[in-house]
This record gives C-alpha cells, sequence and structure tokens, in this order.
C-alpha cells in the first residue's frame, strides 16, 4: 500500500512538493483554502479583465525547464514563452530608460550613461555567472538541515568568489558608479528582502538571471505556470481538495497523525497521513496548527526574523489604451535611499515610494477588453504595518497615479473602470501571512540555508515544510526548487518507490 503524504496549501511549493511526492511513489493529498491552486500565484477576472494577484516577472527560465524536464515534460508542454525586448522600462527623475534584451545594445546603454561601464558590466556579468552556476547547483538545492552539506571542494574552493561576506552595495559599487546604473544593478535584490548594504554579493546571481537568462511573459499570464504544474500533478495522480481551511495538524506522541479542515460549507474533514508537507505559511502552521508543545520556534523567535517587503497592491482596469507604456515598468523617480530605509529600518508607510507597474495587455490582448489596458500596480511596503485603511490605500493610489500621468504625459485616473487593492490586512486573511508579508523572509547573511526556518520539524518527526520561510527562500523559481528539495528530504527518511 502506498504512503500518504498530505500537503498543506497549493502555492509553486506545494504543486512542485505534489509532483515530485507523486513521482517517488506517493499517494499525494493537496488541501487548498481556496477554490483555485495556486496560493499567492492565483488569478482573478472582473469586469472582462484577468489579473494575475501575484508574481509577475518570469526569470530563470532554466529552472522551470528542469523542473518539468524531471518529468519527461517541456515547458512548452504547458504553455508558451515570449522573450520581453526591451525586457522593462526605468523612470528615473530625469525620464525614462529602456533596458534592452540584446546584450550589445545593453552595453552601449550602460556607456552612454557612465562611460567604461560597458565593459565593467562585462566583468560583473562573469562573477555573476559563476555565482549563479555554483549558487544553484550548489547551494540553492541543499536542504540546509547542517552544516556538513556544505563541505564540498567546489564551494570551498570558490567560497570567496561566492562573495557570501560582502555586501551587495559595496560589489555594485565597485564596479559601477552612476546613481542609475548603481540603482538598476541593486533593483533585483530590493524583493530579496533587505537593503543591498545587508544582502550578500552572492546575489549579484540575479543580476545574471535578469540579463542574460533574460525577461519572459508565459502567453495568458503567469496563472499558465500554476495551470501547468497542477495538470503535471494531476496527471501523476495527485489528488485536489479545493476549498479546505486547515484547523488543526493532530499530533500524537510527537508524531503528526491526521490534518482536520473545514470546507466553506463547515463542512469537517480529517485526512490521514504517514507524512504532512506545509506549503502554507510556515509561521501560521507552526502557532496555530500545531499544539505548543511540537513547535520548533518560539514566539521570541519569529518576532527577531528580518522580513522581506510586504505589498500595497493595486489591480485596476483602464477603458483606453495607454500609450507609450512597456511590459514592465519601475519608478524610480523618488529616493531609493529614503524608501528602503522606510522598508527596512523605521518600518512605516513611505513618504514618495518607488513602485512597479506591470501592464500584461501590452503583450497580451486577451487579458483586457478590446481597447482596454489591464494594470497591476505594486509598492514595495514594510512588514507589519498598521493603519491599513480603504483611505491611506485610496490616497497612495492617487499619489501614484498622478506620477503616472506626469511621465506617460495622458490622463489616467479619469479612465480607470475597474480598482481593487490588496495589501497587509489581505495577506494575514486571503494567505495567514505573518506580519502581512508578501516574500517571506529577507534573504540575509544570518537567515541563509541552514540559518533559516529548518524544512524538517525538530518536535514532530514526520511534519515537514516548504515554501519562501524556509529553503531556499522568496521567489518563484526557489519555490519551485524548494518543492523539490523538501520532497527528497521525506523520501530519504520515509523512502519511495524503488
Amino acid at each position: 500500500m502506498k504512503k500518504k503524504v498530505v500537503i498543506i496549501g497549493s502555492g509553486f511549493a506545494g504543486l512542485s512538493a505534489a509532483s515530485f511526492m507523486a513521482k517517488a511513489g506517493w499517494d499525494v493529498s493537496v488541501l487548498e483554502k481556496h477554490d483555485i491552486p495556486g496560493g499567492r500565484a492565483r488569478y482573478m477576472k472582473a469586469d472582462g479583465f484577468t489579473f494575475d494577484m501575484g508574481p509577475s516577472w518570469y526569470w530563470m527560465p532554466d529552472v522551470f525547464e528542469r523542473f518539468f524536464d524531471q518529468f519527461g515534460k517541456k515547458v512548452s508542454d504547458y504553455y508558451q514563452l515570449k522573450r520581453l525586448d526591451p525586457s522593462y522600462r526605468v523612470y528615473y527623475p530625469d525620464g525614462p530608460v529602456d533596458i534592452p534584451a540584446d546584450f550589445l545594445e545593453l552595453q552601449s546603454l550602460f556607456n552612454s550613461i557612465e562611460p567604461g561601464s560597458g565593459k565593467q558590466l562585462e566583468k560583473f556579468l562573469a562573477e555573476a555567472a559563476y555565482k549563479y552556476e555554483v549558487g544553484i547547483k550548489k547551494l540553492v538545492f541543499k536542504p540546509g538541515q547542517s552544516f556538513t552539506e556544505f563541505i564540498d571542494i567546489d564551494l570551498v574552493k570558490g567560497l570567496f568568489k561566492l562573495d557570501v561576506f560582502r555586501s551587495m552595495k559595496s560589489h555594485v559599487t565597485k564596479y559601477f558608479t552612476h546613481p542609475k546604473l548603481v540603482e538598476l544593478m541593486e533593483f533585483p535584490v530590493l524583493f530579496l528582502g533587505a537593503l543591498p548594504e545587508h544582502t550578500p554579493a552572492l546575489y549579484s546571481l540575479m543580476n545574471y538571471a535578469d540579463i542574460k537568462g533574460g525577461t519572459w511573459y508565459p502567453e495568458g499570464g503567469m496563472y499558465q505556470i500554476v495551470q501547468g504544474m497542477h495538470d503535471l500533478a494531476v496527471e501523476l495522480g495527485v489528488q485536489f481538495y479545493f476549498e479546505q481551511n486547515v484547523k488543526e495538524i493532530v499530533v500524537d506522541n510527537n508524531t503528526a497523525k491526521q490534518v482536520r479542515a473545514t470546507s466553506t460549507n463547515g463542512t469537517e474533514t480529517l485526512y490521514e497521513a504517514d507524512v504532512i508537507i506545509g506549503g502554507a505559511d510556515y509561521h501560521h502552521i507552526e502557532t496555530k496548527l500545531l499544539p505548543a508543545a511540537s513547535r520548533t520556534y518560539t514566539d521570541a523567535y519569529w518576532d527577531k526574523r528580518v522580513m522581506a517587503p510586504g505589498c500595497l497592491l493595486y489591480y485596476v482596469g483602464l477603458n483606453k489604451k495607454i500609450k507609450n507604456i512597456q511590459h514592465h515598468t519601475l519608478f524610480f523617480d523618488t529616493s531609493f535611499a529614503v524608501h528602503g530605509k522606510e522598508i527596512y529600518t523605521t518600518k512605516e508607510w513611505p513618504t514618495d515610494p518607488l513602485f512597479y507597474v506591470s501592464a500584461t495587455s501590452v503583450t497580451d490582448a486577451s487579458l483586457a477588453p478590446e481597447g482596454c489596458e489591464n494594470i497591476f500596480v505594486l509598492i514595495p511596503v514594510a512588514t507589519g504595518l498598521e493603519n491599513d485603511t480603504v483611505e491611506l490605500r485610496d490616497r497612495y493610489f492617487d499619489k501614484i497615479i498622478k506620477r503616472m500621468e506626469k511621465h506617460f504625459g495622458q490622463e489616467i485616473k479619469d479612465s480607470v473602470i475597474y480598482k481593487k487593492s490588496f495589501a497587509h490586512t489581505d495577506f494575514i486573511s486571503e494567505y495567514n501571512a505573518f506580519k502581512g508579508n508578501a516574500y517571506g523572509l529577507a534573504n540575509t547573511l544570518l537567515q541563509t540555508a541552514v540559518l533559516k526556518p529548518a524544512c524538517r520539524s525538530k518536535k514532530v518527526k514526520n511534519l515537514f515544510y516548504t515554501g519562501q520561510l524556509t529553503v531556499p527562500g522568496p521567489g518563484v523559481p526557489p519555490s519551485l526548487i524548494s518543492g523539490e528539495v523538501v520532497a527528497g528530504e521525506v523520501v530519504k527518511a520515509f523512502g519511495g518507490k524503488s
């Protein structure tokens, strides 16, 4: 008889873990609070518009190809990709800069901003390529259970080349001096959850992913990845149970025996399990679903965690097309340093925030009614903020729309025919997110690998964790890897088919 694993949550990490567990010969059940898979990567339809509710950047296509390849599949079996060119646009105080997909064009752009920086970019990316290859292969796929995992000849020989002990800021400024280029090279780590001066320079591998790997778009939207992963899991025999709100993990003699869930109509169900994998918010599972004696970490431990940013999001439908808008646009027209300090140091609502706009309908007309525009707006904010009110959200919306109108040179606000916001309180109510986090834990040196919350419970012998609060960290590709890593740990401990 097959061993049973119950996976709580169907985000990217949960979907990944489900497929790997099914491949290993387990009977897999996935419990999902919402009525569709995806977790934070759900989609929403409203008034003819289709919005991806969470992730909107498709980087590191090799990670997705690797995932599907392990099941004898290709990305193209489930969705089609288009490389964006320009990759994205950045608005600085003095105007826009498009980031070309072609590397030689990008070097020319760099040289036009800072003479000689095109050659510096080549050197920078040569180092970043090493970090990407070694970091992904030797670090990211480690379960983080023991420091002995990192006793590897390649890692030891290349330790200093990996730049684990130097900050991203000092690394970037070694190569570039112009503020525009410094901000451009620092921006990928902003969503890793710490200021560049507190993020290991190892993460320049993200610049390699950006520039060399490219920025892509899955036709139909980011949810097509979720749909593809769900379809694969179903092909492998995974059972999905939607609208199941998990209330308790029943523990007996340090062993998780059952998962108790309540459906939207109030029906309670007990799911038997030989192993449980928590793909929902780690903190929520520990503090709300387990008895106190079965928790690995104290409240004091959690309160000391450094969190990646939260988000203030807007899903906006316009009754007209915006002229000269790109698929991805970054607004760096205010102070990078001030906003960063407000996110990570003073932890307050930002005074004049940087923000990001995704206009998927620029690339994919199917996501908006004819002649309309689909706009997704993201403002990074601190976690744990209070006073998340309708009035505050409306005030920020007015502020950023004015800035968009100024840069685009056209009216926007009067063309809004649909608007929905999503922020701190929604992340908590919808995803049980610790402190309303959007991206999980910050990737600081002291929260890397073994120093993250463990992917295996230290108190409950058959309880494991996957997702953005454990190894390897936040982001869509790391979530796919997280599911694979935890499945490997389960099979190592409890076996799989021969």
